[in-house]
């Protein structure tokens, strides 16, 4: 990496504690092509170069989602006033009560109710007098009336046994019974007893939890590992130890572009009642990866599903007995077998070195004299786990290497090969100067314009602070290559905590530029894949940052931070960041090139 330090022995570079590797081959001279290097046996051993061959396997990653238990929409009920009157008694009078389908809920009392009771019952008195007249036109004009009366009383809410009952006694009732559509939890009480309520007026809303949904949010970079009627395995925080399991019953088509996330929808059996709405849920999705598409679940083969409830499967054709629609054929929703010849074709995750939009490995040529490798160019599918999907560039039983393929890299471009960093070749790489702080090799980066110091109260310098806290965590993880702990989650919630009502007119209208593109950022950094890709999105991050804190300035118990600068950052193009004391610990290449880089300046808590 900085091919100007060369030693007579073995050892580190000084600069960035890289291991040295022999500057000249110790089998003769290196004649192979542009893209290709021969090692000889002591520097191969020196550089600790392992390989591993490409192969086919069944790949397979696990998609964690959090999100919330909420009412199955499909099983909600509202009990309301068909007509206009007086509530005289509420059977149940609290929410939460545990109520069966045709249980009695309100005694409603109707003037209009109580008419059309007494017009049934004259017109029945007419018929009977009637019965033994020859007016066939007056006995045909009663029947209509009784039958009208008799349909007016269903329309306004009544049962048939009801109805039968105010035909048996003679008598109207004063007062009508609403019964409960259906059974389940009354989870909405809307009225008290002795209010006047209109026609539509809901009294209460009765939900059917012996199924639930869960509701999910997926990121936007995890859909393709996600599919209707996919297993998910999730838990609450009631029982730790108890996993549930629910299958995925709707995809949202549309995208919510603050969170950047999709909602997921399980529908899930809950006979026992022990999952309640709103209750926290942690999700995991294992999903699978195959040549030709994803395999959710192979113990659905020749089953038959339900295209809207993916929780009925049949052994055999039929209706679903939840939505009565025909079943279809599993393999038409993807769920198929899956052959050997078609698993895809997969490399280590260490094998392929990732800048920007390239990927290169270092293959080993079969059949040479001495170890070779070549550089090439591949097209990157989706990571799942420890393993990346290669769509195009490999193939089957080929060697890349899996250690070492950085200082093959660096030995191309001491040679003024392609290579990683170089892919024309032909220029020597980038170089620090550590003679001075920031005094960098070849063209000086552009100055940036100083931005303006607006005046802003301690309380908010505190907030911003914080969000330098929170940065400072992100940058210890990615420069200790710790992807576990490379989290963007407390550098927004950090930056939704500042609160702007305690700026000036002039600090609010900065702020809230300077807020819109730090968080657009921030969006872009939670979704980023892997270690490597919140690397790539810290600069800008970084530079808006350092334009906060020198508009505003800040206040933290640390003390004040740095900017660092390192010129081979992002292929190349060179990069900044922030951090705390004096040692370089550069969170663009971690522990392969932890040193390599210089202070640049001091940020001072003052604006």
């Amino acid at each position: 990496m900085h091919p100007q330090i060369r030693l007579p022995e073995p050892g580190n570079c000084p600069i960035c504690f890289m291991d040295l590797i022999p500057a000249a081959s110790d089998e003769g001279d290196d004649d192979s092509g542009p893209r290709t290097l021969k090692m000889g046996k002591v520097a191969m051993a020196l550089a600790e170069i392992e390989t591993a061959r490409v192969e086919r396997r069944s790949v397979a990653r696990e998609v964690e989602m959090v999100g919330k238990i909420a009412y199955d929409e499909t099983r909600l009920a509202y009990i309301t006033s068909w007509v206009a009157g007086r509530l005289d008694r509420l059977f149940v009078d609290y929410t939460g009560v545990t109520v069966r389908a045709n249980d009695h809920m309100v005694e409603v009392y109707s003037p209009t109710l109580y008419s059309t009771q007494q017009e049934l019952l004259q017109s029945l008195a007419t018929a009977k007098k009637l019965e033994g007249s020859s007016l066939d036109i007056i006995r045909s004009t009663t029947d209509q009336t009784i039958a009208s009366s008799m349909e007016k009383l269903r329309l306004y809410g009544l049962s048939d046994e009801q109805i039968a009952h105010v035909i048996e006694s003679g008598v109207p009732d004063e007062n009508v019974v609403i019964l409960a559509p259906i059974g389940g939890i009354v989870v909405h009480k809307n009225a008290l007893e002795g209010m006047y309520v209109k026609e539509g007026t809901e009294i209460y809303t009765i939900a059917d939890l012996s199924k639930v949904w869960v509701l999910l949010d997926a990121y936007e970079s995890d859909l393709l590992w996600l599919r209707y009627g996919q297993d998910v395995e999730f838990s609450v925080e009631a029982y730790p130890s108890e996993h549930f399991h629910g299958r995925v019953a709707f995809i949202d088509p549309l995208l919510d572009d603050r969170t950047r996330t999709v909602k997921i929808r399980l529908n899930v059996d809950n006979s026992d009642g022990r999952l309640k709405p709103d209750m926290f849920v942690s999700a995991t999705a294992q999903a699978f990866l195959t040549a030709h598409g994803k395999v959710v679940d192979k113990n659905l083969a020749d089953k038959w599903m339900c295209p809207m409830h993916p929780e009925v499967i049949s052994d055999d054709p039929g209706e679903c007995g939840e939505c009565g629609m025909d079943l279809v054929a599993a393999s038409e929703l993807g769920f198929v077998v899956q052959p050997e010849s078609e698993q895809s074709l997969v490399i280590p995750h260490t094998a392929p070195l990732i800048t920007g939009k390239r990927a290169v490995v270092y293959v080993r040529l079969p059949d040479q004299d001495r170890p070779t490798f070549e550089g090439r160019e591949i097209a990157l599918g989706p990571r799942a786990g420890d393993w990346y999907v290669v769509y195009d560039g490999l193939e089957e039983g080929e060697e890349v290497v899996v250690k070492g393929n950085f200082k093959i890299d660096s030995e191309l471009q001491i040679r003024a090969r392609p290579s990683m960093m170089s892919p024309e070749g032909g220029a020597a790489p980038p170089v620090h100067d550590h003679g001075g702080m920031g005094a960098m090799s070849g063209e000086s980066a552009a100055v940036q314009p100083e931005p303006e110091p607006v005046a802003a109260p301690e309380d908010f310098r505190q907030q911003l602070g914080d969000v330098v806290d929170a940065y400072l965590r992100l940058h210890e993880a990615l420069s200790t290559d710790d992807e576990g702990q490379a989290a963007t989650g407390p550098i927004a919630d950090s930056l939704e905590a500042v609160d702007m009502t305690l700026l000036d007119d002039e600090g609010h209208m900065t702020w809230m530029k300077q807020l819109a593109e730090l968080q657009k950022t921030v969006d872009e950094l939670s979704v980023s894949e892997g270690i490597e890709g919140r690397r790539a999105l810290l600069s800008p991050f970084t530079n808006q940052l350092k334009v906060a804190l020198k508009t505003f300035g800040y206040e933290r118990d640390g003390g004040q931070v740095s900017v660092f600068h390192c010129p081979m950052a992002l292929d190349g193009e060179g990069a900044d960041w922030l951090q705390q004391g004096a040692e370089t610990n550069n969170p663009y290449f971690g522990s392969s090139m932890l040193r390599c880089g210089s202070e640049t300046e001091a940020l001072s808590q003052e604006n």
